[in-house]
């Protein structure tokens, strides 16, 4: 298996963050990249969304066919509307550096690790104004593994406020169930009514500044709602897993660095956990946007 791995770094998280994590199922850190790192980072993006002024409809190819940068309906060359890239660490190496050498990194090798592999990454971008929401969901559910330890991290590319669409979160569910994301026989990539209805009074916002990485247990509960600010509000989103968790259903975001490991070293071991769940369906548009909005 091929290794993007960097040597571990001494402890960053405390022991209280730690304990709050696994207690929460998701912790907030600060600084998780160098000031450097974010510069380019944000770069980066910026002139993928002038790019994308030139376009009328989600365009670019990834591995499997699909298309990379994914646009909000309305989109415009007046109004760029650019909500996804899918796999950007093949793309960019300041995206493919903060995914395999960042403070994020070791901030996860801490928590899953020591030995940790790369998943897939993508970006999810609300530009001002920005109509899509996210519906309530579980990681897990899109990304079966033999185990669960796996972690979504998300890197605040800008501010996230209270008002430019911050991600939400329900702390503790993910000692839960597992919610499903098929309903008569569709699956819509989002809990039922039911089970929202029962989880709305524990939602919380997830606020920030830019560099800042929500780290958050693959089985958490979250969504996020719309933009409703005049600023930008871009996540870089990293998926790791532990090297002894194997995953059961193909990557939804196939990409050349899928199983990397970049922390430690590959594992022989298959760490198993009790659980059932119905195989996701894969995404055939652009993202998993276009799954929810066409089960409306």
């Amino acid at each position: 298996m091929a290794s993007l791995a960097t040597n571990s770094r001494s402890s960053m998280l405390t022991n209280d963050q730690i304990s709050s994590f696994h207690e929460n199922g998701f912790l907030i850190v600060e600084n998780a990249v160098t000031r450097n790192q974010l510069k380019k980072l944000s770069t980066e993006f910026e002139s993928w969304v002038e790019t994308s002024r030139g376009e009328s409809a989600p365009f670019g190819v990834t591995l499997d066919h699909r298309p990379r940068f994914d646009l909000e309906p309305g989109h415009s060359a007046e109004k760029p509307a650019l909500r996804r890239v899918s796999s950007p660490v093949e793309i960019s190496l300041a995206y493919q550096d903060v995914m395999s050498n960042s403070v994020m990194l070791d901030a996860v090798a801490e928590l899953i690790g020591p030995n940790v592999k790369f998943h897939h990454s993508k970006i999810n971008s609300k530009l001002p104004g920005a109509k899509t929401a996210v519906k309530f969901h579980q990681d897990f559910l899109f990304t079966p593994h033999s185990n669960d330890s796996l972690i979504t991290a998300l890197l605040f590319i800008d501010d996230v406020t209270m008002d430019n669409g911050p991600l939400e979160v329900v702390p503790g569910s993910h000692k839960g169930p597992l919610h499903q994301l098929w309903h008569d026989g569709v699956f819509t990539g989002a809990v039922s009514d039911d089970a929202l209805a029962s989880i709305q009074q524990q939602i919380i916002s997830c606020t920030g500044p830019a560099g800042a990485v929500c780290l958050m247990h693959t089985r958490l509960l979250h969504g996020s709602a719309p933009n409703r600010s005049d600023q930008s509000r871009t996540l870089f989103i990293c998926v790791y897993s532990s090297a002894d968790s194997q995953p059961l259903s193909p990557n939804p975001v196939p990409n050349e660095f899928d199983q990397h490991i970049v922390r430690g070293k590959a594992s022989d071991q298959i760490r198993c956990v009790n659980y059932q769940m119905i195989r996701p369906e894969l995404p055939t548009g652009a993202s998993f946007f276009n799954q929810q909005a066409e089960a409306k």
